[in-house]
């Protein structure tokens, strides 16, 4: 299966990965390893695809697909509600898996230098501006200090293009936001937003400052990955983490 691995120090019982576009049995143009079964994709070949997520990657239980709404709410795992409204998971118990799904927003992966405990976050830039991190890393017994994150694949610095009223969403929270956008050349009034960068400054802010990642662009590497932006009606990648 193709997956993208992170390229983080941490403990060998942690199990983390990004899905990419193929090893499914999806169809065009959600082709071919969709994960979401809110995207009008064939219900039936979402429930394949996630059934070979399991097998392929050894995952030691099916994930807890949340209901994302750029949110900032966290489930923690076990979970035995049926509200999966979230937008981050979060455990402390071995073999429970934690999963977002993704095509350009930001997913987020947690760990500790001690290897027990994990999340993943799905920070899209209006969950990302309110505060998704910082409320999943609040889950954390850890200190900041000893907490290691990857930032996987998203919409990179040069394909994110917002309106001058994101930019002033993100300054209104932290000034040093103003760093990660700069003017878009080919567009009176837009403004190019480096994700990756913005995650960084809020984690960083909080303590964190092992952080991975944010070398790809979901928009630009259509070989790879499903891009929202990019194509509108396309798949969802999920991004996975636990430990054993």
């Amino acid at each position: 299966m193709h997956a993208i691995f992170p390229n983080w120090q941490v403990p060998s019982n942690i199990h983390a990965f990004t899905t990419t576009r193929w090893g499914g049995v999806s169809v065009a143009p959600f082709d071919s390893f969709n994960l979401g079964d809110h995207v009008d994709d064939e219900k039936s070949a979402v429930k394949i695809n996630r059934t070979l997520l399991v097998e392929k990657f050894n995952l030691p239980q099916t994930p807890l697909f949340l209901t994302q709404t750029h949110s900032t709410d966290v489930i923690q795992l076990p979970y035995s509600g049926s509200n999966f409204n979230a937008d981050a998971v979060y455990t402390r118990q071995p073999n429970q898996v934690c999963s977002v799904m993704t095509a350009d927003c930001l997913p987020v992966l947690f760990t500790t230098r001690q290897g027990n405990e994990v999340a993943a976050a799905h920070a899209g830039w209006r969950g990302l501006c309110d505060g998704v991190l910082e409320k999943t890393v609040k889950c954390f017994k850890a200190q900041a200090q000893d907490i290691i994150v990857w930032l996987g694949p998203a919409i990179g610095p040069n394909a994110f293009q917002v309106g001058g009223e994101v930019v002033e969403q993100f300054i209104g929270f932290d000034p040093i936001a103003e760093t990660a956008f700069r003017t878009d050349p080919s567009l009176q009034g837009k403004y190019l937003g480096n994700l990756y960068q913005i995650a960084t400054q809020r984690l960083n802010k909080l303590g964190i400052t092992d952080i991975s990642g944010g070398n790809h662009c979901t928009f630009n590497e259509k070989d790879l990955f499903f891009s929202y932006r990019r194509d509108r009606k396309t798949g969802r990648m999920a991004s996975v983490i636990w430990f054993d």
